[in-house]
């Protein structure tokens, strides 16, 4: 960002809670978001899918626990956690920074990883990516 923000650096992919303040600032100039659809808090951004048919990414957070802890705990952290992003200050200032905040059960939450873990190895699998 820093490099972006210095005229070092042309284009950059980055996540809209930290470059949300620069683009309304005018300091940055947004081509485009890559979630599905245009996003609430920059109406006249067009997303990548626009112009690239098919293309949608995006990020999330989640939080883990252990393998073996026990599943009443699990439920109780899940029930606070969906308690405080249910909180309409919390979801104003999500909002605010270019986030929203999902929810979800611990069985959507692994599905979520699942389901993206078996997106991006298809993804790496078909660039031909390897490690070094």
């Amino acid at each position: 960002m820093t490099d972006l923000l210095a005229g070092r650096l042309q284009v950059m992919f980055d996540n809209l809670p930290g470059a949300i303040e620069h683009i309304r600032a005018g300091r940055l100039r947004a081509l485009a978001v890559t979630v599905g659809k245009r996003w609430p808090s920059l109406p006249d951004v067009p997303t990548v899918g626009e112009t690239v048919q098919g293309f949608e990414t995006s990020l999330w957070y989640g939080m883990a626990v252990p393998r073996a802890t026990p599943p009443e705990i699990v439920d109780q952290l899940n029930a606070a956690l969906n308690a405080v992003l249910a909180d309409p200050r919390l979801q104003a200032r999500f909002a605010d920074l270019g986030g929203a905040p999902m929810p979800t059960t611990p069985a959507q939450f692994g599905k979520l990883v699942v389901d993206d873990t078996e997106k991006w190895a298809k993804v790496v699998k078909f660039s031909g990516a390897r490690t070094e």
